[in-house]
C-alpha cells in the first residue's frame, strides 16, 4: 500500500507553492487507495505557532484535502535523540564546535582558493579532552558523516538521478540550540510511519541523496522519491513565500474558489491544457507523476482568476444558498438573486455589492436634467411588482409617453435604479428590487 505524507512547517501561512506538494501527495495516495499523513514539522519552537497549525488544517479542509493520520515532530524528540546516539555509536554522526562566524570564515577561504565550500571535518580530529574543553566554552552541534559513495535512485518524475556526496558538506542534523533539523527528523518519521513514497519539490534533490545514506546507515528500506518542478512567476523568478498574496488564507479571503486553485496547480507542468475540475475524483484519470514536466512551471494569476470565475458561475443554488443567506438575502429571493448574480460576478464576494444594489432606494434629484423624465417614468412603475417581466413592460410604457428610445431611454432608467450605466440584466434585477420593496424618493 502506498503511504505518503505532506510535511508543512507551521512557521507561517500555507503558500501556493507548498500546496502543490500537498496536492500531488494527496492525489497519488487517493488514486491508489493508500494512506495520506499530515506531518507538522514544528521542531523550530521559536517560530512554530498554533495559529499557523490551525490555519494549515483549515486551508487543507477548505480545498477538500483530508488526511488519515496526523502528528507533530515536536512530540518525537526523544526518538530522534535515540537514533542520533545510535548513529554516533556507528561513527556516522559526530559533534562539532565551530561558531557560525568560524564556519563563514572557512567557507570564504575555500571559495577564495577556488575550492567548493565543503566542511573540512575538523571536529573529527579533536581529542576527547579538547572536546570537553570546548563544551565548557560554547554549545556544540551535530553532523551526519557522508560516505564518499555515489548515490543513485530512480526518481518517479526526474528519472535516473546520481549525486556524488564528495561535493556536499556533512549535513547538520542538530543545531547548537538543540533543534533537530529536517534531514534526520524526516528520515526517522518516514521509517516509523512506513512512508513508501516521498513527493516533494526539486529543491530537495540534494537532500534526497543525503537522506538515502541515512536510511541505509539505519538498515531501513529506501522509499520511492519523486521531485516535481518548482513554480516561477511570469518573469521566470522563483515565487517568494514572503508574497502574502499567494498564501491560501489570502486567496480564500479574496474569494478564489478552492477547485480553481487545485485545477491550476495540477495542470501546470502537465501534458494537459488548463481546465477546471469539479473535484479530485475527476483528476485521477489524468494524473500521472511520470508525465510531469521537469522544467519550472509558470504561475499566471490571471489564469487562476479566470478558473475561479468559471468555477463560481457553475455553482448550483444549493452550493451558494448558505453564502447568499449570510449576506442578508431573504430565502424567498435567493434563487432569483443567484440567477441574476452568477452572470455578473468573478468571486462570491462580488455578490455583496449586488445585494446592496437590490436594496437601493431611488432618490430623484430636481437638478438632474432627466428629472421630469424620471419622475414620470417612476410613476408608471407602481403595481408592476406582480408582473412576470416588469422591466420590459415598464420600458414599453415609458417609451410611449416619452418618445425616447435606445440609450436615451434605457441608460437614465438603469442609472437611477442602480447608480451605474452598466451591470446586471435589468430583466432579472428589477423584479428582485420590486419584491424587495423598492422605494422612490422625490
Amino acid at each position: 500500500m502506498i503511504i505518503t505524507r505532506f510535511a508543512p512547517s507551521p512557521t507561517g501561512f500555507l503558500h501556493i507553492g507548498n500546496l502543490r506538494t500537498a496536492i500531488f501527495n494527496f492525489l497519488a495516495t487517493r488514486k491508489e487507495g493508500g494512506k495520506f499523513i499530515l506531518r507538522l514539522d514544528d521542531t523550530d519552537s521559536s517560530r512554530s505557532k498554533k495559529e499557523f497549525v490551525d490555519q494549515v488544517k483549515e486551508d487543507l479542509n477548505w480545498l477538500g484535502i483530508c488526511w488519515d493520520q496526523e502528528f507533530s515532530q515536536s512530540d518525537h524528540i526523544k526518538r530522534y535523540d535515540s537514533i542520533r546516539k545510535e548513529l554516533v555509536e556507528m561513527g556516522r554522526v559526530y559533534e562539532c564546535f565551530e561558531t557560525p562566524a568560524e564556519l563563514d570564515l572557512k567557507k570564504k577561504k575555500l571559495l577564495s582558493m577556488g575550492k567548493p565550500p565543503v566542511y573540512d571535518r575538523a571536529s573529527l580530529l579533536l581529542s576527547e579532552k579538547e572536546k570537553e574543553k570546548l563544551r565548557s566554552e560554547k554549545p556544540s552541534y551535530w553532523r551526519f558523516k557522508l560516505n564518499n559513495e555515489v548515490v543513485e535512485w530512480r526518481d518517479s518524475i526526474l528519472g535516473n538521478q546520481s549525486i556524488n556526496p564528495s561535493s556536499v558538506s556533512d549535513p547538520v542534523i542538530v543545531k547548537a540550540d538543540g533543534q533537530y533539523l529536517y534531514t534526520l527528523a524526516s528520515v526517522v518519521d518516514d521509517i516509523d510511519y512506513g512512508v513508501t513514497d516521498i513527493i516533494r519539490g526539486s529543491d530537495h534533490v540534494t537532500n534526497t541523496a543525503v537522506q538515502i545514506q541515512i536510511f541505509k546507515a539505519l538498515s531501513k528500506p529506501v522509499p520511492n522519491f519523486g521531485h516535481h518542478s518548482l513554480l516561477i512567476d511570469l518573469d521566470g523568478k522563483a515565487l517568494s513565500k514572503r508574497d502574502g498574496s499567494l498564501n491560501l488564507k489570502t486567496l480564500k479571503n479574496s474569494g478564489i474558489e478552492p477547485m480553481a486553485i487545485v485545477s491550476l496547480l495540477v495542470s501546470l507542468g502537465s501534458a494537459h491544457s488548463i481546465e477546471l475540475y469539479k473535484n479530485f475524483k475527476d483528476i485521477f484519470d489524468t494524473f500521472d507523476l511520470a508525465s510531469l514536466s521537469k522544467a519550472p512551471a509558470k504561475l499566471n494569476i490571471s489564469s487562476l482568476n479566470a478558473l475561479s470565475q468559471k468555477a463560481v458561475q457553475e455553482l448550483s443554488i444549493n452550493e451558494v444558498e448558505d453564502y447568499i443567506s449570510s449576506i442578508g438575502v431573504p430565502k424567498g429571493l435567493s434563487r432569483n438573486f443567484w440567477d441574476m448574480a452568477k452572470e455578473n460576478i468573478s468571486t462570491k464576494n462580488d455578490m455583496e455589492e449586488l445585494w446592496k444594489i437590490c436594496k437601493r432606494d431611488v432618490e430623484l434629484d430636481k437638478a438632474d436634467p432627466d428629472y421630469e423624465f424620471l419622475q414620470k417614468a417612476f410613476s408608471l412603475l407602481r403595481d408592476l411588482h406582480k408582473e412576470p417581466e416588469p422591466w420590459k413592460l415598464w420600458t414599453e410604457k415609458v417609451k410611449k409617453v416619452s418618445q425616447r428610445k435606445g440609450k436615451d431611454l434605457y441608460l437614465p432608467l438603469r442609472y437611477a435604479l442602480t447608480g451605474s450605466t452598466s451591470g446586471p440584466d435589468m430583466n432579472k434585477l428589477l423584479p428582485i428590487m420590486l419584491l424587495n420593496n423598492l422605494q422612490i424618493i422625490e
